[in-house]
């Protein structure tokens, strides 16, 4: 059985708030009785894209489990790979990573575009993604996780800034069986549904709660709500079940 705790959309910038909120997942996490396999941190890990954001990033996600991180639509390519990698080169490019857990594979991809709020999966990171789904054994669970979810949501603001086209990366996990789910964040509020057949699951936000149409006006997101995360678990049957928490 394999657990995955999955968090996003931390938006860690100069006020104090936004990095309580994050210490306090992550003090969880770290404190929990049974370990999880690893946590899974899908985007939006700065407010401005700063260095500085990155570096207490850095800081705050330190944990005895590994820790994987893909960057969203607030991150800037070059900062984060410095203050988050390590990473002087000063890179843009797309930021795509894999990483190996407990006999599954997470393939982390890029959906952002520089300078823009809407998602994309380009060609370089779609190539790499089949790449890397064609080298897996038969029967190697994948999960593929990025920023923006891949349909949408039924909110009207984050709906048109969603992962357009999705076509493609449809097509590439219908065609790959061991493709097993898609994890994303940009929601700021948990969800779940499926995509190209697949279990795709949305985590909520740690730095606010998105304020759904039924739920009458008011700020588009409000931070009265505590920081959430998401549990997956993948068991030997291959179900995948979500559990959801708040932190308070």
């Amino acid at each position: 059985m394999l657990v995955i705790a999955h968090l996003s959309d931390t938006h860690i910038d100069d006020h104090p708030r936004s990095a309580e909120r994050t210490a306090r997942v992550m003090d969880y996490l770290n404190a929990l009785p049974r370990p999880v396999d690893a946590i899974l941190i899908t985007g939006d890990i700065a407010d401005h894209g700063e260095v500085t954001e990155y570096e207490t990033a850095a800081k705050l996600f330190d944990s005895p489990s590994p820790v994987m991180v893909c960057p969203g639509n607030h991150d800037v390519r070059a900062a984060y790979r410095k203050g988050l990698l390590g990473d002087d080169s000063g890179g843009t490019g797309p930021i795509n990573a894999r990483y190996d857990v407990a006999g599954a594979v997470f393939l982390l991809a890029d959906s952002s575009i520089p300078g823009q709020d809407d998602g994309r999966l380009d060609a370089e990171t779609l190539n790499w993604l089949g790449g890397e789904l064609d080298s897996l054994a038969p029967g190697t669970p994948a999960f593929i996780a990025f920023h923006h979810p891949p349909i949408a949501l039924h909110h009207p603001v984050v709906d048109p800034i969603r992962l357009l086209p999705a076509e493609p990366l449809a097509e590439l996990v219908a065609a790959h069986p061991q493709a097993v789910a898609v994890l994303t964040g940009h929601f700021h509020t948990a969800a779940a549904s499926t995509f190209a057949g697949r279990p795709l699951r949305i985590a909520p936000g740690v730095v606010s709660t998105l304020r759904m149409p039924w739920e009458g006006e008011g700020r588009l997101a409000t931070q009265e709500q505590p920081p959430g995360v998401a549990f997956h678990v993948y068991d030997d049957t291959g179900l995948l079940t979500t559990h959801y928490r708040v932190v308070v």
